[in-house]
C-alpha cells in the first residue's frame, strides 16, 4: 500500500462485486469479525484490514424508531468484507436539530470503529449547498485516520447534469475521479458510480447502491452499497473511498425526513 498505486479491474460483472440482499440476512446470526491483522509499517492503525481487501460491502441498519414515526434518527452502519465478516461499525454522530431540519444537507461527523471498538476512522462533512445548478459551497468530506490526522478529501465538481466527486490526498493533490448517472434514482436496478483514474481514462472501481426492493426503497432509506477498488491501492485512498461512498449515501440516498 503506497505511492497510490492500482490498476484497472476486470469489470465484466455487473457492479463488480455481488452484495447479499438484506432479506437474507438472518437477524439472530453471530456477528462473524474479520480477523485481526498484523500491525504494518507506516499504515495508520486500523488500517491494516484494508490491506486484505478489494471489496467493502456497507448495510444501513433498520431503525424501528424512524420507520413509525419518520423521526431522522443517527444513521448505523455494518462494513463487511465480500466473504460476510465484519471489518468495522460506523455511527453517525450528529444533533437531533441538525439531523431533522437540515435533511440530506446535514452536516455530520461519522465514526468508524474497528472490531475492538477503536475509533480508527473520523469522516467530517462541513454544511454545504445541496442545490446542483449552484458551483459555490460544493459538497465535501475530510477523512481522518486516526481521528485528528487528515489523510485525504472527496470533493464535489460542479457539473450541470452529472454527480462528480474527486477523491484528494492530505496535501489536497487529485487522486482518483467519480462520476455518477445523470439520475440516481432508478427503480429496480442498482445505481453505480464509477471510479477513475485522474484522467478519466481508466475505470479503477465502483461504489453501489444496491436496489434492495420496492417496500424498502419507497418506506425506508435503509439501503446496501458496495466498494469495489484495486487491491494494490494506497490504503489512505481505500479508506477515503469509503469516505466518498458515505458522502454519496447522505447526499443522494438520504430522505428529507
Amino acid at each position: 500500500a503506497g505511492n497510490y498505486g492500482f490498476q484497472a479491474q476486470p469489470m465484466g460483472v455487473p457492479g463488480g462485486f455481488v452484495v447479499p440482499p438484506v432479506q437474507n440476512q438472518p437477524t439472530t446470526e453471530r456477528t462473524i469479525w474479520m480477523p485481526i491483522p498484523p500491525s504494518i509499517p507506516n499504515c495508520p492503525p486500523g488500517l491494516e484490514y484494508l490491506t486484505q481487501i478489494d471489496q467493502v460491502l456497507i448495510h444501513q441498519q433498520l431503525e424501528l424508531l424512524e420507520i413509525v414515526t419518520g423521526f431522522e434518527v443517527n444513521n448505523k452502519y455494518e462494513l463487511k468484507n465480500a466473504l460476510g465478516q465484519r471489518v468495522y461499525f460506523a455511527a453517525e454522530d450528529t444533533d437531533c436539530l441538525t439531523r431533522n431540519c437540515c435533511g440530506p444537507s446535514r452536516p455530520f461527523t461519522i465514526r468508524i470503529t474497528d472490531n475492538l471498538g477503536h475509533e480508527v476512522i473520523t469522516l467530517q462533512r462541513p454544511l454545504r449547498c445541496s442545490v446542483c445548478c449552484c458551483p459555490c459551497c460544493l459538497q465535501e468530506l475530510e477523512v481522518q485516520a486516526p481521528p485528528g490526522r487528515t489523510i485525504g478529501y472527496v470533493v464535489q465538481d460542479w457539473h450541470v447534469c452529472l454527480p462528480k466527486f474527486t477523491i484528494q490526498d492530505e496535501k489536497r493533490t487529485d487522486i482518483l475521479k467519480i462520476t455518477g448517472p445523470c439520475v440516481v434514482c432508478r427503480c429496480c436496478e442498482d445505481v453505480n458510480f464509477e471510479v477513475k483514474s485522474v484522467d478519466e481514462t481508466c475505470t479503477v472501481g465502483k461504489i453501489s447502491k444496491q436496489w434492495t426492493g420496492l417496500v424498502q426503497e419507497m418506506f425506508t432509506d435503509t439501503d446496501n452499497f458496495g466498494i469495489s477498488f484495486p487491491m494494490d491501492l494506497d490504503v489512505k485512498m481505500k479508506a477515503v473511498m469509503i469516505g466518498a461512498c458515505f458522502l454519496i449515501v447522505s447526499h443522494f440516498f438520504t430522505n428529507t425526513g
